[in-house]
């Protein structure tokens, strides 16, 4: 039977625990270094912590240890991994090739979607490096999983909700190459989500031309694949990745609880699938990914095909959030009278005081204000006291909420709860009496105490009190099922007896549901199965002497280290991406109606960066054209 797992991101073990009870199978949190989120490393206690918490559940966790290292780093990173594996981390997400140069734990390996993986020669060759599982790029669509699905066996997880980088994973260079702040190296400066100017050539090709002024032109909108998950389940996908590892507690919950509730449909139609953890899932809140942070969402290349005969792929769309970098929210409501301090808008929505709402004025910016008053002064009408007038509002204005008060302040308190079914059975002994638990899955655990036997005067009475006590399992990660009592006859049992032993019982079976699921033990053994390519370039991120043994030792002759060492940027795509300027502005060099057919060009500051298509592909690269100031 195919299991599914639904796997939550985690910027501290609070988070990750959060995730467990909202439902996630599976959580991935950054190790104490070398996380391509540098800003959410945690202790080694902490992930132990969590890895407990999760394994309670049948849930797994996985530590990503996916920065490009450096040579003076490799030892540091060594005995990371084995703290790491010693205290049951479920696997091991990497980038950087140096890494199945050292010794190695017996530990699980998954390839970060830093690797670029999308070419499936490539996945194919990971998988018989000796990795477990492969992290598709975002850019994959449902066509090419289906047909990596064919070519390989190896575990295949893939993004399904987040925000989106505009270049491919693993081969964006454009922060290091001007901020000095790598995002191969945890530390992205998100250029992507500045805003830039666009130029062409003017006939003469001398001057440039400008064509867009100050527009987000490189920021996608957030990913949404909720439509195309049971798509994604035919095409093989087993493990669906919520991105966030800097995002906030009421996002992680949010989001989780919405994939849960949306897998556990899918699962109640299809018998040959379960989910990967154990446990049934209750929320105290309506799970809606619009109420949480998002630019506006996409579903990015999903529906892409394969152009059968020239021309853009079909199922491209319009994918970018060019007006704004920021969190839009819900969109909720129409301005239909505006006074010197009120706005009056329409909406089916309730709002609250310390609502935040945002429009885009007649110039196209967005704005916003907070709301301090409100009163309904109408059906669907609601009159807003804001805490500043923005000058900028109009009628007929589009008002997004891009902070839910009244939702955040639930998303902080408890808002779920997962419970294992559990059955009890309480039976006598020679000396005394034996409670035996046992879970869903058959783990079982039993307590014997040495009690004198007396019968009680009220049989039913008594037996009644010894169900209702075993039955108290409150805030367990518990819930009775079925609860049997094996007596040759009725005894009086006091509650304190009882109560202990159903103390005892819960904490012997959790304790031994905690250590069956200690990750099985994978030994990596080194292999010399051929590179795909005889010769690698700056993309295969070769920045320490290990990664060029490896490339080495699997055929590579002829290799060159990778731009994070160098910083030899001249001539080299500081960005490939498979969004597409031309196609986003409507300037597709397939489509005969384009005039603009020249050079285009971006300029952030004073610097300006040249850009290519490759139209074959559908893809566009981005370089410098001149030296970074």
């Amino acid at each position: 039977m195919k299991q599914l797992e639904l796997l939550s991101p985690a910027k501290n073990a609070e988070q990750g625990i959060a995730a467990v009870n909202h439902g996630a199978d599976a959580v991935y949190i950054g190790a104490p270094l070398f996380g391509a989120r540098s800003a959410a490393g945690n202790s080694i206690e902490d992930i132990g912590r969590l890895v407990s918490h999760a394994h309670l559940y049948g849930a797994k966790v996985y530590a990503t240890v996916n920065t490009l290292l450096f040579d003076n780093e490799i030892d540091a990173a060594h005995d990371l991994i084995w703290q790491l594996y010693d205290i049951g981390t479920d696997a091991l997400i990497v980038q950087d090739m140096g890494l199945l140069e050292i010794d190695l734990p017996p530990i699980a390996l998954h390839a970060s979607t830093q690797t670029h993986n999308i070419a499936p020669e490539r996945i194919k060759f990971l998988e018989n490096v000796g990795f477990q599982r492969v992290i598709l790029a975002r850019e994959t669509s449902l066509e090419q999983m289906r047909a990596l699905r064919q070519l390989t066996s190896v575990e295949l997880e893939s993004f399904v909700q987040g925000a989106l980088c505009v270049c491919y994973s693993g081969q964006c260079y454009m922060s290091q190459y001007l901020s000095g702040r790598s995002g191969n190296r945890g530390c992205c400066a998100q250029p992507c989500r500045s805003s830039y100017d666009l130029y062409g050539q003017t006939s003469t090709g001398k001057e440039l031309r400008l064509l867009r002024r100050g527009e987000h032109l490189l920021s996608l909108k957030d990913f949404n694949a909720s439509q195309h998950i049971a798509s994604m389940i035919d095409a093989g996908i087993t493990s669906f990745k919520i991105e966030g590892r800097l995002k906030d507690l009421s996002y992680v919950k949010n989001v989780t609880a919405y994939y849960r509730q949306l897998l556990d449909r899918l699962l109640e139609g299809r018998p040959d699938c379960r989910a990967a953890s154990d446990g049934v899932t209750r929320f105290f809140f309506t799970p809606d990914l619009e109420r949480t942070f998002n630019r506006g969402f996409t579903d990015y290349c999903l529906n892409m095909t394969a152009s059968r005969d020239g021309g853009t792929q079909s199922g491209r769309q319009k994918m970018a959030s060019r007006a704004t970098q920021k969190s839009l929210g819900k969109k909720i409501a129409t301005v239909v009278r505006t006074d010197r301090t009120t706005v009056t808008v329409r909406t089916t929505e309730a709002l609250s005081a310390g609502d935040g709402l945002c429009f885009f004025n007649t110039d196209g910016v967005l704005e916003g204000f907070g709301v301090n008053r409100q009163e309904r002064v109408a059906t669907n009408v609601v009159r807003i006291q804001p805490h500043r007038m923005p000058p900028g509002i109009a009628v007929g204005a589009t008002l997004w909420r891009n902070n839910d008060f009244a939702f955040e302040k639930l998303l902080q308190g408890s808002t779920s709860e997962r419970k294992i079914p559990l059955a009890l059975s309480l039976s006598e002994s020679v000396d005394g009496f034996v409670l035996e638990a046992r879970d869903a899955n058959g783990t079982t655990a039993s307590v014997a105490i040495t009690q004198e036997k007396t019968p009680a005067r009220d049989g039913q009475r008594a037996t009644e009190q010894m169900e209702r006590q075993l039955s108290k399992l409150g805030d367990t990660p518990f819930a009775l099922q079925t609860i049997e009592i094996h007596l040759s006859t009725a005894y009086f049992l006091p509650a304190s007896v009882l109560n202990d032993l159903r103390r005892q019982v819960i904490a012997k079976l959790t304790e031994k549901r905690i250590a069956e699921r200690r990750p099985r033990d994978v030994h990596f053994a080194a292999n010399a199965v051929p590179y795909v390519t005889a010769s690698v370039d700056y993309r295969a991120n070769i920045v320490n002497g290990k990664a060029a043994q490896f490339y080495q030792r699997h055929g590579v002759a002829q290799w060159e280290y990778g731009l994070d060492r160098t910083h030899d940027y001249a001539g080299k795509a500081l960005m490939t991406t498979k969004y597409c300027l031309r196609y986003e502005l409507g300037m597709c060099l397939w489509d005969p109606a384009n005039k603009e057919r020249g050079p285009l060009y971006l300029r952030n500051n004073k610097n300006l960066f040249l850009l290519n298509f490759d139209c074959t592909r559908c893809e566009m690269q981005i370089l410098p054209a001149e030296p970074a100031e």
